[in-house]
């Protein structure tokens, strides 16, 4: 009886912090999605660069790598993630978020 219990602890211990691992996974992945919005909202708007990086960073996970570019009309955040906890493994989290970029005041062109 003793063997049995230790082997279904030792099974609910290891079940318990994969589905634990499973929900910070998730949560980063949640945080990694608004930060992307966040940052392209702001680069859309035309901030500087760094103020978009510094917000985005703000709303991402701990340690996040954040990468802004254009591509012609858009502007695209990407920000990637471990999720914390098991660091070792060779899992991240990504995502991305498009805008497309406002015209800024003194890009207007004056009618007649």
């Amino acid at each position: 009886m003793t063997a049995e219990a230790a082997v279904v602890l030792s099974v609910l211990v290891a079940f318990t912090m994969a589905l634990v691992w499973g929900l910070l996974a998730v949560a980063a992945q949640i945080q990694c999605v608004d930060a992307a919005r966040t940052g392209a909202r702001a680069a859309a708007r035309q901030d500087p660069p760094e103020a978009v990086v510094r917000l985005t960073r703000e709303a991402a996970p701990g340690g996040a790598t954040v990468v802004v570019a254009r591509e012609g009309e858009q502007v695209r955040v990407t920000v990637t993630a471990r999720p914390p906890v098991l660091t070792g493994l060779p899992f991240e989290v990504r995502e991305e978020a498009v805008a497309a970029a406002e015209e800024a005041l003194g890009d207007r062109e004056e009618g007649p």
